[in-house]
């Protein structure tokens, strides 16, 4: 929603979310039993929103991935240095969950 207001919003795949930017992982899940729609239907809706998602670089090695596994909507691979920087001295806010 906050991207369809126009407002710029990252997501940071960590830990077991990491799995999600995974090709062939998020296209499995869906967020309901009986849903039509799986989670990588709702990252697609995000992206093409303007939400750009990366993968935290830890996952690589704790999901055996490399960066040809990770789906087209994932913007790139960033560390934990990186939200940090975004929280302690970015101009934007930021909420983590």
């Amino acid at each position: 929603v906050a991207a369809a207001m126009d407002y710029d919003v990252e997501v940071i795949c960590t830990a077991p979310a990491g799995r999600l930017m995974k090709k062939g992982v998020a296209e499995k899940l869906v967020v309901k039993p009986g849903s039509p729609k799986t989670v990588y239907d709702f990252i697609k809706e995000a992206h093409e929103a303007g939400v750009k998602f990366y993968c935290c670089s830890p996952n690589l090695d704790l999901f055996d991935m490399s960066k040809d596994d990770l789906i087209p909507e994932c913007s790139g691979i960033v560390g934990g240095a990186y939200l940090i920087e975004e929280v302690m001295e970015g101009d934007t806010k930021v909420l983590s969950y």
